[in-house]
């Protein structure tokens, strides 16, 4: 059975099953005009880092990726917020994950900038295009609605291993077919098995079984592929999210793809990095005197002395394979394009919700989102010392902090921290028809996730909303990425600020006032000479300091920030 049919042919109630003639669209009238405005595609990775893809110095295998980056542009200076679900909120919505009702994570709150779901008084990109007369449908992961678990630890441990059933896995007033899309396949919460996701769902029907042979990875862009099919028939242009849930934890991957870099981190560390960051300045992505490679973090140990390197070596092996299967995915989706007519006039953008992980999965055990059994009863090894190879279903298991600080090459820190490392994205803008700036370039405009709501907007024709279905919208505080794509130099963003479990930042032009999550120490860099952050110059511009912190405090009382020590 080929993957078309097994992923977008099945979809039974309680079964992967969709009929195929669910995904068409609906027919049009003849009335309507033809489409111009341009069909619009995000595509975002998890815990992807800076440099792992190609065209982004990486020595992962992304022919896919780089296509879209050598026919479109690359930006040096495009930010999230740092991670999985305030970045999701920010990009959905054009404002600052706060503001949409995401401060922290999924955990109901009484605070209105950390509810833990979008909030009502914020609109999606779905709810405004769709406005527009846009086809809306996602894949991939949501994350941006309460996650609340079982009250029972055994009731929930039963539900995350597949063995019972219980209520929806969120309120389905959250889930995104409640957000504007028309039609949406994935997973509610966060964290999943590849072979076998808990918190699967079509529209808000729950997947209660999976073909043997399933991976998650496939799955998404295989169903991006179907909505594309069927979309493609009709005359109203679309908007497709296609939310990857690799290159996260937990590190699954099929034999095949670890195959094909068994040897490649064998290497170790430091001369991953530096073949990195050669090749970073060889592409033109940075300048050399200006952006430096910081130190490798616990650079005492060296490769030669690891105790571990087989198992290091493995595991980085497993997370370069995750990213080739999702490049594969996105090569069937631009193949799909091409064959449907719509490449050319098809905005696709891609990007990372956040740095590479520095998390030790294993360490965290199972509860809340991680199970403890496959649903045939296997045990799954939580690999606290590296005593089961990653790759398979039944090992949970993450880089770690040192191949982290590799995969965000040149940068420093990763997921979650306001450094460099923790929020500084790839971000590639392909368009054939549209995009007239010097295609395969790059551009130094400073951009940010909650960008896409204003750029959209300007594309599509369409309006964002004061007032939606009863509640006030806050203006958005996103900047419209068009004059990019048609080669105007534009600054972009002046001010830009964040906060996350303490972690937390002030840019002001090209200064930046940044404290780390455990620690609220500021440090000042002048990113104008210094974008890895090595330099610190606090104690040369106390004034400097001085007013870069009253921005951000400004900034947290009027945009709900709350800062709340971390769980």
């Amino acid at each position: 059975m080929n993957k078309y049919k097994l992923y977008a042919g099945l979809f039974c109630t309680g079964a992967i099953a969709l009929v195929s003639g669910a995904w068409q669209a609906k027919p049009v009238k003849q009335t309507e005009p033809p489409k111009k405005r341009p069909n619009i595609i995000v595509i975002m990775a998890d815990d992807l880092g800076f440099s792992d893809i190609g065209c982004y110095g990486g020595e992962v295998n992304t022919p896919n990726i780089n296509y879209l980056a050598q026919n479109g542009i690359r930006y040096r200076q495009f930010y999230n917020t740092s991670r999985c679900c305030p970045t999701r909120a920010s990009l959905l919505t054009g404002l600052y994950n706060q503001q949409a009702g995401i401060g922290k994570m999924t955990d109901a709150e009484d605070e209105p900038g950390y509810l833990g779901h979008i909030s009502d008084n914020a609109v999606t990109l779905a709810e405004v295009l769709k406005s527009a007369g846009y086809h809306t449908a996602m894949s991939g992961k949501w994350h941006v609605s309460n996650t609340n678990g079982q009250p029972n630890a055994q009731d929930q441990m039963a539900w995350l291993n597949h063995h019972k059933d219980f209520a929806d896995f969120s309120p389905i007033s959250q889930y995104p077919t409640s957000r504007g899309f028309e039609k949406f396949f994935g997973t509610i919460w966060g964290v999943v098995d590849f072979y076998d996701p808990f918190s699967l769902v079509n529209g808000t029907t729950p997947i209660k079984t999976v073909p043997k042979n399933y991976y998650h990875t496939d799955a998404i862009n295989d169903t991006a592929v179907a909505y594309i099919k069927g979309y493609a028939k009709s005359l109203k242009p679309f908007f497709l999210y296609v939310a990857e849930n690799a290159p996260h934890w937990p590190l699954m991957a099929k034999p095949e793809d670890i195959a094909r870099y068994k040897d490649t981190y064998k290497v170790g560390w430091q001369a991953i990095r530096e073949a990195r960051y050669k090749k970073m300045v060889k592409l033109g992505l940075i300048d050399p005197t200006k952006t430096k490679l910081s130190d490798r973090w616990k650079g005492d140990l060296q490769w030669e002395n690891n105790p571990d390197k087989d198992w290091d070596a493995k595991a980085m092996a497993v997370h370069a394979a995750m990213i080739d299967r999702m490049d594969q995915g996105i090569g069937r989706i631009i193949k799909t394009l091409k064959e449907t007519g719509q490449l050319d006039n098809t905005l696709i953008v891609f990007l990372s919700d956040n740095g590479a992980s520095a998390e030790n999965c294993a360490a965290y055990g199972p509860g809340f989102d991680r199970p403890n059994e496959t649903r045939d009863g296997r045990k799954i090894v939580y690999a606290t010392k590296k005593e089961a190879l990653p790759g398979p279903e039944t090992t949970y298991s993450s880089i770690g902090a040192r191949w982290a600080n590799v995969a965000n090459t040149p940068y420093e820190y990763w997921k979650a921290e306001s450094y460099e490392g923790g929020i500084h994205t790839p971000m590639i803008a392909f368009w054939p028809k549209g995009i007239v700036a010097n295609k395969g370039g790059f551009d130094d405009h400073v951009g940010h996730v909650m960008d896409f709501m204003s750029t959209f907007v300007e594309l599509a024709g369409a309006k964002y909303p004061k007032t939606y279905k009863g509640h006030n919208i806050p203006p958005t505080t996103g900047i419209s990425l068009v004059p990019t794509f048609k080669g105007k130099q534009t600054t972009g963003h002046e001010d830009l600020f964040n906060e996350h479990f303490g972690a937390r930042y002030a840019r002001s032009g090209n200064w930046k006032l940044v404290s780390l999550s455990n620690d609220s120490t500021w440090h000042l860099y002048d990113l104008t000479q210094d974008k890895t952050e090595i330099t610190d110059l606090k104690s040369k511009y106390p004034g400097k300091v001085h007013q870069l912190d009253s921005l951000w405090h400004a900034w947290a009382n009027t945009h709900q920030v709350f800062p709340k020590p971390g769980k």
